[in-house]
């Protein structure tokens, strides 16, 4: 990564840091095909460097089983201007998505038959949330980030904890989250990360024009879009996922100590241990008879 105290960054150069679905037993079961979903977001990522020539762009590709780092601009390996037939930015990262998917796929053998596993999102939300964390301790003045999610594969309910925990980490490091959902059902994970952090949310209507919307409503940096009207988010979904059963829920019960959630009523607190209601007057009037 370039060194940043040797530039001198303007409000509007930005650091983007998206979060690519590739979890191949989604896009075998959606009638939008992989390949033309990718090609319209590498014509966005390539807008957002023609933008800026000190914008910056991080890929990280997630799996149904692992995440990684696909591309990035930054890199002196990807700034050459062509390598054979297309440009670098489509060939490097094209090598490195077909060389994720296959160790992707290497890592799936505890899945149960006839199931789609959602893809690893809080995963990927943590390596953005690293990543930015490394370019402010490179100077004091880095460009401005923001992660922005494209997501197709439904909620994970067994990612909900570490998922809000990489949520509340951007809030308290002002990064905003921007997520775009192309599945068939809204990502209530998604809505709350956007109006948490002060994100985008956005669920394109037709896929066939992904890269309008992308470049309307994504592309624009952080300064900007306090003089532009972009989608709000509408009916934000905030029920949480019960802490025993990983099930999302109306209503439930919350423990007073640590603030785990139930589905069910239990004597005992499986996260911090605490004892709940007629259990813990039990005990008291145990101790009490012990001490007399």
């Amino acid at each position: 990564m370039p060194s940043a105290p040797s530039k001198i960054y303007a409000d509007d150069v930005s650091l983007l840091v998206v979060t690519l679905d590739t979890n191949p037993f989604f896009w075998a079961t959606f009638p939008f095909p992989f390949a033309e979903f990718l090609s319209q977001v590498l014509a966005f990522l390539n807008s957002i460097l023609l933008l800026g020539q000190l914008n910056q762009v991080i890929v990280i590709a997630t799996g149904c089983n692992s995440c990684a780092y696909v591309y990035d601009s930054s890199s002196e390996r990807n700034h050459g201007a062509t390598t054979g037939t297309m440009p670098a930015l489509y060939s490097n990262l094209l090598h490195n998505i077909n060389e994720f998917l296959a160790r992707d796929r290497q890592l799936d053998a505890l899945r149960k038959t006839g199931t789609v596993p959602s893809s690893l999102l809080s995963g990927s939300l943590s390596m953005a949330l690293c990543y930015i964390q490394r370019a402010f301790r490179l100077g004091p003045m880095p460009p401005q980030p923001r992660i922005l999610c494209l997501q197709g594969a439904a909620d994970g309910p067994e990612q909900y904890v570490a998922i809000m925990n990489a949520i509340f980490s951007a809030q308290r490091s002002m990064v905003p989250i921007d997520s775009c959902y192309i599945g068939s059902n809204n990502s209530a994970f998604l809505q709350q990360a956007s109006y948490i952090t002060s994100g985008i949310y956005y669920k394109p209507p037709q896929l066939e024009g992904l890269y309008q919307y992308l470049s309307t409503v994504f592309a624009t940096d952080l300064h900007s879009r306090a003089f532009l009207r972009l989608p709000k988010s509408v009916g934000v979904d905030f029920r949480a996922s019960c802490f025993c059963h990983k099930r999302t829920i109306d209503m439930g019960f919350v423990c007073s100590v640590c603030l785990s959630i139930f589905c069910e009523h239990h004597d005992k607190c499986s996260t911090c241990g605490s004892v709940f209601g007629q259990a813990q007057l039990d005990a008291s009037a145990a101790n009490r008879k012990r001490k007399a």
